[in-house]
């Protein structure tokens, strides 16, 4: 990685805690009151006074956490559940995981390697690239689908992978788009009934989105004979 391209990711990485401190101090007089309905409600009217700046601020730090990388996403997909609501939310961050995903992805088929470098580890890029699984055109497209469904993978840095991978651009950008949503919805939908007071409820989705993914996986590695999903989590780690 060059000295450039490591300030640069340095640097945007501090914007982005900045801002998300800035965002804490922000809400932290209202956020510590949403057990009450009038707590509830001045949230509510905190987020609306923000206008287009809060969907501005929310989809620059969905942008960061895809573009660095090391950021996790769902803190974000929370924050969005609780601004927007459980669907609203869904559809922002559905919408900014696009734009981001098929900007990176062209950047990586624009400026190739060295981009891809200047943000991921040469030795695990190699490692994924150079594998025949991965080179594969019969078979990537479900270990992407696979990947993008299941809770913990590093999505953000299959990203960057894809576009050195043969993967025709669209299909790919709406694989990684909506293969997301099971646990999109999980964190929206629980930051939506934080905001109403339902911790529990919160718990219950996050726990019920865990167990439909978990039903998907295993019905998938059922059928699945040749275990390819198993091979590329392997490769992943």
């Amino acid at each position: 990685m060059s000295k450039r391209a490591k300030a640069f990711k340095y640097i945007l990485f501090i914007v982005v805690v900045v801002v998300i401190i800035g965002l804490i101090v922000y809400l932290f007089p209202v956020v510590r009151n949403l057990s009450t309905p009038e707590g509830q409600l001045e949230f509510k009217n905190h987020v609306a006074s923000m206008d287009i700046i809060g969907y501005l601020a929310l989809f620059g730090l969905q942008f960061a956490q895809i573009f660095l990388i090391i950021i996790p996403g769902e803190p974000i997909e929370v924050l969005a559940g609780m601004c927007y609501g459980g669907i609203g939310g869904l559809i922002f961050i559905t919408i900014s995981v696009f734009i981001t995903t098929t900007i990176v992805f062209f950047a990586v088929r624009k400026f190739g390697r060295r981009f891809v470098y200047s943000f991921c580890s040469k030795e695990k890029i190699d490692k994924i690239e150079n594998s025949k699984l991965f080179k594969n055109p019969k078979k990537i497209e479900f270990i992407m689908l696979i990947l993008f469904l299941i809770p913990g993978t590093p999505k953000d840095l299959i990203v960057y992978i894809a576009g050195l991978l043969p993967l025709k651009p669209i299909r790919f950008i709406l694989i990684s788009t909506f293969a997301r949503i099971p646990s999109v919805i999980s964190s929206t939908f629980a930051g939506s009934n934080l905001v109403a007071g339902n911790w529990q409820f919160s718990v219950i989705i996050y726990a019920v989105t865990f167990l439909i993914v978990g039903i998907i996986i295993f019905i998938i590695n059922r059928f699945d004979k040749d275990k390819t999903a198993q091979e590329a989590m392997k490769i992943m780690k």
